[in-house]
């Protein structure tokens, strides 16, 4: 680790205080509008702070669109999960007013804490029992008009493989309400910041990919494990396409 790299996270991550602090007071305004639309003025405020702080750290946020979310459909988007800064990407990535899932465990995080219950579904995902009741929670969510966001994998992948055992929950909300599902590919997050240590963040450029949405009518006899292999397939061929960088090359043999 060279002193750049450390004096350039130490800017990064003071940065990203001030701006959490900045953010707060407005944040604080947003709750007595209720969790729909005060959430959603949230979601329009993390964008353009998340937005700033990507631009004052050097890391370009670039768009491919294999194809083009409809603004008045519903989603459940689904992305790979490598790094922290994947926060960060899929607020920027996601233009939709949407609810994502996330580690309970960071309810415990001073201010930050505080604004993740009101704009998060939590979830513990070693407890059957909560993960159930985030599964409804998210039903919920959408029967109010709202996407939603999963990171499928559950937590960082830290192997070589393009993805990590999905688990089942988005697949399953897919089958039970019928929303498709689209899928999105954060192909640089590792090389921005590696998920082993805080002081790997770097500039660069950050790559979402929109892959084409999987409808659950278009899969008719698919149950929701099918339909999380069909899904899975498709995300883990396309990153092989993209060359991306975490991934052995004894994967790509497979293309």
């Amino acid at each position: 680790m060279t002193p750049f790299q450390i004096i350039y996270c130490l800017y990064a991550y003071a940065l990203f205080i001030v701006i959490i602090l900045v953010l707060f007071p407005c944040v604080i305004l947003c709750f007595p509008f209720g969790r729909i639309k005060g959430g959603n003025i949230m979601y329009r405020l993390f964008r353009i702070f998340g937005g700033w702080w990507f631009k004052l750290i050097g890391i370009r946020q670039e768009f491919i669109y294999e194809s083009t979310p409809s603004p008045d459909q519903q989603y459940i988007f689904i992305a790979n999960h490598i790094a922290y800064v994947d926060a960060v990407i899929v607020i920027l990535s996601v233009r939709h007013f949407f609810r994502p899932i996330g580690k309970a465990e960071l309810l415990k995080v001073p201010i930050f804490g505080f604004i993740y219950k009101f704009c998060v579904v939590t979830v513990n995902r070693s407890n059957a029992e909560d993960r159930a009741r985030s599964l409804d929670d998210l039903r919920k969510v959408l029967a109010k008009g709202i996407s939603v966001v999963v990171f499928p994998e559950g937590t960082f992948n830290m192997g070589d493989a393009p993805l990590k055992e999905l688990y089942d929950g988005a697949f399953k909300l897919a089958v039970e309400t019928g929303k498709p599902i689209q899928p999105i590919l954060f192909l640089d997050a590792f090389d921005r910041m590696h998920y082993r240590h805080f002081f790997t963040l770097t500039p660069g450029k950050s790559r979402s990919v929109y892959l084409d949405p999987i409808q659950p009518s278009d899969y008719p006899h698919a149950d929701f494990k099918e339909l999380k292999r069909i899904v899975g397939e498709k995300m883990s061929q396309k990153l092989l396409e993209y060359n991306a960088s975490w991934i052995s090359t004894k994967y790509f043999k497979t293309i």
